[in-house]
């Protein structure tokens, strides 16, 4: 099998969108010889600072001198990032290699269809990371957590950041519907930490340890800016506490995995993760500021961060998934530059520009509104500004890295298709796998 066939493989399984339930998942496992059984993990789960947090990890592990695996999501530009040992995403031939060999367990006994993308990526990963022999796997969740793929590890240790609103078609529409979610990740006598600062979500966190008798570690923000050590290299104060957050995880497994204070420093001070407020130049000089922010909380974070920057952008670019806050999201963002350009994001569930453009217009008649047919024309038209920000998705941010690099991009595989009749929310799901 080429780079190009496994590519398109599993291009053809985002037809079978999200299937909550852990039932596939463990059956294939199960067929490929249970790779996550000789694997060590941190699982990651929460609503924002996810990938973050799996990041600050990940490089003070290696600081440590372990060989770590790092499996997150979604990919920005290619699908090779999602999957890392070392900071090195799986190069093609590994990719390809390891889709042929697993190819054949996903076709389930119980189950008509094959597994969904998001299931079989994640058995790759697990696939891979035994193949190199990798001491720690920091395991970021996808949607949720109790029914998510990758909960079919039993981790070292469950971290949970924070609990906000967002994919509430699947989570629920109350942070205690939300918090059952991620704390679904929460396995019998393994520890928990967690940066959650919401008492109704912090509840339904802390009763889940309870009953799992899992020690339970819950920090405050005071309490995470000083277990920091040093200057977080990545901008905003948010990252300070999902620094913390790792830094807290790290020391609390200290007797299990051992780690040198210089080395907890070092990671935290080199730690970089793309496409959180990330400056970025084009080929023409252009410079361009960077940031995933796709939900009220992310573009909360987003904002005040923008208010500590020496000069704020002249410009926004923003593209958004319609499933999301768009009211909430844009009434924070009308007040960040005096003009929006409103672009499409390359997604089945794209915001339509001329919606964006109606909600910011709506915030004020000072504000200048530009529809764009796409991302290029939209920094066409702001070529002359000084400093352009994106954000709304991570999708639109992985577009503007792939613009940016010249790269060839594996956004589609990103995607995956609504699928109305049999999407429902997970709440009441319990007894699937």
């Amino acid at each position: 099998m080429s780079y190009a066939e496994a590519i398109a493989y599993l291009q053809g399984l985002t037809q079978f969108g999200m299937r909550p339930g852990l039932a596939r998942m463990s059956e294939m496992a199960a067929l490929a010889g249970n790779p996550q059984q000789s694997l060590r993990f941190i699982h990651v789960a929460g609503t924002n600072g996810k990938g973050s947090t799996c990041a600050f990890l990940d490089r003070i592990y290696r600081e440590s001198g372990l060989r770590v695996g790092l499996y997150t999501s979604p990919h920005l530009v290619r699908f090779n990032e999602r999957i890392q040992v070392n900071g090195v995403p799986i190069g093609d031939l590994d990719l390809a290699r390891t889709v042929e060999k697993l190819r054949p367990f996903a076709k389930s006994q119980r189950d008509a269809e094959p597994p969904t993308f998001f299931e079989f990526a994640t058995l790759m990963a697990l696939d891979f990371f035994r193949s190199q022999k990798v001491a720690l796997v920091i395991w970021e969740t996808g949607l949720g957590g109790r029914l998510d793929a990758t909960n079919i590890v039993t981790p070292l240790a469950s971290v949970i950041t924070n609990i906000q609103f967002d994919h509430e078609k699947w989570l629920g529409h109350t942070l205690t519907e939300i918090a059952g979610e991620k704390a679904g990740i929460i396995k019998a006598g393994v520890p928990v930490l967690t940066a959650t600062d919401n008492q109704e979500a912090l509840d339904v966190i802390r009763r889940t340890a309870e009953r799992k008798s899992a020690p339970l570690t819950a920090l405050t923000q005071v309490e995470l800016e000083t277990l920091c050590p040093v200057d977080v290299p990545l901008p905003g104060s948010h990252q300070r506490l999902n620094a913390g957050l790792a830094v807290a995880t790290v020391r609390r497994l200290g007797d299990v995995i051992p780690a040198r204070e210089n080395a907890i420093a070092a990671g935290v001070s080199r730690t970089q993760w793309p496409g959180r407020m990330q400056f970025v130049k084009l080929s023409g000089g252009q410079e361009l500021l960077l940031d995933g922010a796709h939900n009220v909380a992310g573009v909360d974070a987003f904002c005040h961060t923008l208010d500590r920057l020496p000069s704020k952008p002249s410009a926004l670019i923003v593209g958004m998934l319609d499933d999301k806050d768009l009211k909430q999201m844009v009434a924070m963002l009308a007040k960040q530059a005096p003009r929006i350009y409103v672009v499409p994001v390359q997604s089945l569930r794209t915001a339509p520009p001329d919606k964006l453009a109606t909600l910011f217009r709506s915030q004020s008649t000072n504000l200048q509104v530009h529809e764009c047919a796409s991302l290029a024309s939209a920094l066409e038209q702001a070529k002359d500004e000084s400093l352009v920000a994106i954000c709304g998705s991570l999708y639109l941010i992985g577009e503007a890295l792939s613009l940016s690099e010249g790269s060839r991009s594996d956004h589609a595989l990103n995607d995956w298709k609504p699928r109305d009749a049999k999407e429902e929310p997970l709440q009441g799901k319990g007894n699937q796998g």
